[in-house]
């Protein structure tokens, strides 16, 4: 009789562990893409740089899951959606710095879309703060940063910097060299979730 009982118990345990699996899978929060932002800050460098821009640029999520249980992140954002912000410039000016950006010179959208971040581990790093760490892949190479978060319940705010020259990316220089910009890039992000879980399997 013990024997005979053995398949039952067998297959409640799966069911358990398929219920708990579903659970653990249904934390996962997408980004909610228009209330959610992400601004690239490249500064100016050189001896002159005092006649030089620094660079804001806006960086729209296309797509993106945040599951807060299994300390997983992963979002895309397309290249060609990224916009110069940079206020002081004149249109024209501000024109010719977009149009460099996503050419050839620095991002070369044509031949890269796409730039995606996935999470590889977090750790704590104090009260409400987080080192998320994770795998960029920017202008065709893939390579290992570091996020600083905070945040929870479905908003997180945070910085990142890594260095244009680890992607492939030589800083835009002029006059020489006397006037570029720096190697590296921080990025500034106010992430939100939505309250409609996704299955992050399938991403």
């Amino acid at each position: 009789m013990r024997n005979a009982r053995l398949p039952s118990m067998v297959a409640i345990s799966l069911l358990v562990a398929l219920v708990m699996r579903q659970t653990l899978v249904g934390q996962a929060r997408p980004i909610r893409t228009k209330q959610s932002k992400v601004i690239v800050h490249v500064l100016k460098a050189g001896l002159f740089s005092a006649f030089g821009d620094n660079h804001e640029v806006e960086a729209p999520i296309s797509e993106g899951f945040v599951d807060e249980a299994a300390h997983r992140v992963k979002l895309e954002i397309e290249s060609q959606r990224l916009k110069v912000l940079d206020p002081q410039l004149s249109p024209d000016k501000r024109q010719q710095v977009q149009d460099r950006m996503l050419g050839s010179d620095v991002l070369d959208t044509l031949h890269f879309p796409r730039i995606s971040f996935e999470s590889t581990g977090v750790e704590q790093a104090g009260s409400g703060r987080l080192l998320v760490r994770g795998q960029l892949s920017l202008h065709g190479r893939m390579h290992p940063v570091v996020v600083k978060v905070q945040g929870g319940s479905g908003h997180f705010v945070g910085t990142c910097t890594f260095k244009q020259r680890d992607f492939g990316i030589t800083p835009v220089t002029v006059a020489g060299g006397m006037v570029k910009v720096k190697d590296e890039v921080t990025i500034e992000f106010d992430i939100r979730t939505g309250s409609v879980a996704v299955d992050a399997r399938s991403q």
